[in-house]
């Protein structure tokens, strides 16, 4: 991503190095299994029973658009990332467009991640705060500021291989987190007698927001894409992807929702008995994950910055700029402390763009053929259709509950 702003490059011989379709897959599989997991049962809570089934669609609706950007590859040999398909198809301005809304996901991301460690860790040490010249700060507040001093020096590396490595272990982490989850439930006594609403009209806005953004990885998958030893079978990767996600959050929505039923908090784990094991267990899971990717979140930010002429290559500058980036991170998580919210706004404004609208409208601009009146002209214009309605409902709700909670 730290290349998406250089022009394209030129056409290469095909090279026998690259991914296999194993590691892509688990690459695929680590880019949707994210903090999404977290809220997913506070979705279903927010839409009742048959929401479920809109998880599926969109599930659906996503893989398709994934398969659209592999078109738009397949199209041109140029293309190696996200930016360079809005680079062939509108130019330097579609390029400039999918960067912004790329940047903006990111860096919204970033400030989940320090809401979620804010959170979870005055879970598991309530009562924590100081006075700092006459102003009190609580628990909550305490520990995103600790994180980010915590978190701050592994953002000034330029090399982020090792972090790297080390948040390749999402899949698995998210594989535990259901297994703990459901060990509360089954075994730690919490049981399974909760969640007897069948739909809730009024919260779907915010559910399908929070579950589309569980399927925001569309930035990801061109690089993923160019990285195979085999393109061709990047479409069996994204089946693979989905379908695996899919049952990895529904199980969680399900077992959420059985367990606390309309009690349920914006993360599972504020629900979970801290004296149990397995809570905590889940609980140091959820902790430690953002950790290790939010340096890997903020550096192409920073990167793009960097890149600017003046100040490129220039050390003390980097460290400036990100720790300013981190700066302003823990600003807007002090701000907007509202982890089911802000995730919403992420999946009906930036996730309804990135990962639904541009694909489809990329797609259009580059591939002539798919103009011509058919049946797949026709599902198109229905996802853009309904994908700009979820987009503007969707915003419209988020934005509205973070203001009217920042007013209260």
């Amino acid at each position: 991503m730290e290349s998406q702003n250089q022009h394209l490059p030129q056409p290469q011989e095909p090279s026998k190095l690259g991914t296999t379709f194993s590691r892509t897959c688990f690459n695929g599989l680590n880019t949707l299994s994210g903090v999404g997991i977290l809220s997913i049962p506070f979705a279903l809570s927010e839409g009742g029973w048959l929401s479920l089934i809109l998880l599926f669609l969109l599930a659906l609706l996503c893989w398709y658009t994934g398969l659209l950007l592999q078109r738009c590859m397949d199209a041109n040999l140029h293309i190696k990332t996200y930016p360079d398909i809005g680079d062939v198809a509108f130019g330097q301005k579609g390029r400039i467009t999918i960067s912004i809304f790329m940047y903006l996901e990111l860096y919204f991301v970033a400030v989940e991640f320090l809401i979620l460690e804010g959170d979870n860790l005055n879970r598991l040490f309530p009562n924590m705060g100081f006075n700092m010249a006459g102003i009190k700060v609580g628990g909550r507040q305490c520990f995103v500021l600790l994180t980010a001093v915590v978190i701050l020096p592994t953002t000034w590396l330029k090399n982020l291989g090792l972090l790297a490595y080390v948040s390749a272990g999402g899949v698995l982490a998210s594989a535990v987190l259901v297994a703990c989850v459901f060990w509360v439930g089954a075994v730690d006594g919490v049981g399974f007698h909760e969640g007897d609403v069948l739909l809730n009209m009024r919260g779907l806005p915010t559910c399908i927001s929070l579950y589309l953004f569980c399927y925001c990885g569309h930035a990801v998958f061109p690089t993923l894409c160019n990285s195979m030893k085999d393109r061709s079978q990047f479409s069996k990767v994204l089946l693979v992807c989905f379908i695996t996600s899919t049952i990895t959050y529904g199980s969680m929505a399900a077992l959420g929702y059985l367990m606390f039923g309309q009690h349920l908090k914006s993360q599972i784990t504020l629900n979970l008995p801290t004296r149990k094991i397995s809570s905590r267990i889940a609980i140091y899971i959820t902790i430690i994950n953002p950790l290790t990717k939010y340096a890997i979140v903020i550096t192409p930010i920073a990167a793009a910055i960097e890149e600017a002429r003046p100040i490129r290559n220039s050390r003390v500058i980097s460290i400036l700029v990100r720790t300013l980036i981190v700066i302003s991170t823990v600003f807007v998580a002090l701000m907007v402390p509202f982890f089911s919210y802000v995730m919403a706004f992420i999946g009906s404004f930036l996730g309804v763009a990135v990962s639904v609208l541009l694909p489809c409208l990329f797609y259009l601009k580059i591939n002539v053929a798919a103009r011509r009146f058919g049946l797949e002209l026709v599902m198109i214009i229905g996802i853009l259709v309904i994908g700009s309605l979820v987009g503007v409902v969707g915003t419209y709700t988020s934005v509205k509950e973070i203001v009217n909670r920042i007013l209260d």
